[in-house]
């Protein structure tokens, strides 16, 4: 009796382990530069048409392949790194499964050109679909040039899930950035669409950083360098003030594989305690060396994840590497000492000061010990948990958005029938606007961020963005990644009313949004792609969207900015005239109202006579 369980063709195993392997172009680019440096190559060209789909050229001056090993290698599980299980613990190359050229010519036209330099030919392999079209010797130089062309062709639906040009090369360039990181003793070039990306020579790590992300690299890394329980740590950390808010520039690499590793990522953030900023990331590249026997690679068919018979010790000695690298370098947490006095200390210091005129500075005032006795009096009672208790009732009192939309009208109103002057700003962030029946309090960042947001979206939707030409063009210079944002969301960054030329590693910036503020045209561009990343990791927003929320961030006032009473009203007026005046675009309340009934109740009014 026949079963109904039946092997698989080839042809079709083939596919279903390409799935895994061959996710997107990127993918091929890996496994074919892999295989490049696992050939001893210290050059590689790589080409790319059309983002990977028309064709990915890899070719190196490595080792080469023999007439037979150029055939055996698009065979599953044929392989030149392992013989025996033991192996698999003792892995230094980049590949070793023998998956990845099978996997890539069962949905590609790939053509192999190899030679090896014993040889006075080459040999050319020629598979479409996992079917040999020609097997020949053929004139070639040393090394292997490998050509994928049209990936997914006998498979539409995989094709179709392929996103824009933009996106697919963008993910190329950051399997680009691991491979050209992790190996700086090899020479590299990129080229897409017939223009160079970048062109990299043999150099130390340090040089390699600052060749491939920009000279601003130079003066802000902070080498790393320790061994200890059998680990050994080198590398670049950056220092504290010099971070982004999304965390697309850490690499770590593990006998020079590139890994994913948060519980490790967490190690390194931790090692600078207080010094960054909130929701801020450094850069890192960090090199660990570790016997293979002490970790397995084989987790998942992309190696980017692996297991630590001690993960404990690996993140001890990470945590320490980087602290004594930070510490070497005298690099301390620097404290805003302005924003943590107390009120209280703010006044006696501005109290009574002496000018000196000779050397144009203040002499703090003399206090008696009756001063010292009151001061110290007060800043117990100022530092009390009662008193914080009461500042976090009167902040619960507080009634936020839902009913801030019944008093805008009130103040409106207030304001025609009173000519006075009803605004008052605290600490350069908050705006008190008094209404007929308490206050109300603006955050003016979120304010003006709503306020910008709505202006932008409007301009990206109706393709109305008001340009500002500047006189003089500014020419800024960008890595070949952020280049690549630039181009994803080039049309929707000309309607936000950025006029701009893309170059070969620059843009020249003609003009720029008319609400822009002067002076932060270069900052803008370089925050705008850094807070369109950080939206497009988290959030998955709709591009406009994005690109909105993310201009009206950065051309928001900010605290601390001071405010003229025209520009306070100014502010309160076009806050009125949103359409959704009562959070900003990430969803905190722009505004908070207290009653006078409210107030009277903090104060133990209620139920006295008046007084």
């Amino acid at each position: 009796m026949q079963g109904i369980i039946q092997l698989l063709p080839d042809d079709i195993i083939n596919q279903i382990a390409a799935g895994e392997v061959v996710q997107r172009p990127s993918s091929v680019v890996k496994e074919l530069v892999e295989n490049s440096i696992d050939a001893g190559a210290s050059h590689i060209k790589v080409t790319i048409v059309d983002a990977g789909r028309t064709l990915i050229q890899v070719i190196d001056n490595g080792s080469g392949m023999s007439p037979v090993d150029a055939t055996l290698c698009f065979e599953r599980h044929a392989t030149s790194k392992i013989r025996t299980v033991e192996d698999l613990f003792r892995i230094y190359t980049m590949g070793f499964r023998g998956e990845a050229l099978a996997s890539i010519a069962a949905v590609a036209q790939v053509e192999l050109k190899t030679k090896r330099i014993e040889d006075e030919i080459g040999t050319m392999v020629s598979i479409h679909a996992s079917k040999i079209i020609a097997n020949e010797p053929v004139l070639c130089p040393n090394g292997t040039s490998i050509s994928v062309k049209n990936l997914f062709y006998n498979i539409p639906a995989r094709r179709n899930f392929l996103k824009s040009d933009a996106v697919e090369f963008r993910h190329i360039l950051e399997e680009m950035y691991r491979q050209v990181l992790a190996h700086p003793n090899v020479a590299f070039t990129l080229h897409h669409n017939q223009q160079e990306v970048f062109n990299l020579p043999i150099s130390n790590l340090g040089q390699r950083i600052v060749h491939l992300l920009g000279k601003n690299y130079t003066s802000n890394l902070v080498p790393v360098q320790e061994q200890s329980n059998g680990i050994s740590i080198k590398g670049y950390i950056s220092k504290p003030d010099f971070v982004k808010k999304t965390r697309g520039e850490q690499f770590f690499f593990i006998n020079k594989r590139f890994i994913k590793d948060t519980y490790l990522n967490h190690a390194v953030i931790s090692a600078y305690e207080e010094m960054l900023p909130k929701g801020s990331y450094p850069f890192y590249c960090l090199f660990l060396a570790i016997d293979p026997k002490h970790i397995d690679v084989n987790i998942h068919p992309t190696k980017t994840e692996v297991k630590f018979d001690d993960e404990k010790i690996v993140y001890t000695t990470l945590r320490a590497a980087v602290r004594v690298a930070l510490n070497t370098h005298n690099i301390q947490p620097q404290m805003n000492f302005d924003t943590n006095q107390t009120t209280f200390q703010n006044l006696v210091q501005t109290k009574n000061l002496d000018f000196n005129s000779k050397t144009n500075s203040y002499k703090p005032p003399r206090i008696n010990p009756t001063e010292k006795q009151n001061i110290k009096h007060f800043q117990e009672l100022f530092h009390k948990s009662q008193w914080q208790q009461d500042i976090h009732h009167l902040e619960s009192t507080f009634t936020e958005a839902p009913t801030t939309q019944q008093t805008f009208s009130q103040i409106k109103h207030y304001q025609q029938s009173d000519n006075q002057n009803h605004y008052w700003q605290l600490h350069r962030k908050y705006i008190f606007a008094q209404m007929p029946q308490g206050v109300m309090l603006i955050d003016q960042h979120a304010a003006h961020e709503r306020i910008l947001y709505e202006v932008f979206y409007r301009s990206l939707t109706q393709q109305q963005g008001k340009i500002q030409t500047l006189l003089f063009p500014i020419q800024i210079s960008l890595s070949p990644i952020d280049l690549t944002w630039i181009r994803e969301m080039y049309s929707e960054v000309r309607l936000l009313g950025f006029d701009i030329e893309l170059q070969s590693d620059s843009i020249l910036l003609k003009g720029v949004p008319a609400d822009l503020p002067p002076g932060k045209e270069s900052t803008a561009i370089q925050e705008l792609i850094e807070q369109f990343r950080m939206y497009e990791q988290t959030l998955k927003l709709e591009k406009r969207d994005n690109l909105a929320k993310s201009l009206a961030c950065r051309a928001a006032i900010k605290t601390g900015e001071a405010l003229t009473m025209i520009q306070m009203k100014n502010l309160v007026d076009q806050l009125f005239g949103c359409t959704q005046p009562y959070s900003c675009p990430h969803g905190r309340p722009t505004a908070i109202t207290l009653t006078v009934e409210e107030l009277d109740k903090l104060f133990g009014r209620i139920g006295h006579l008046e007084r």
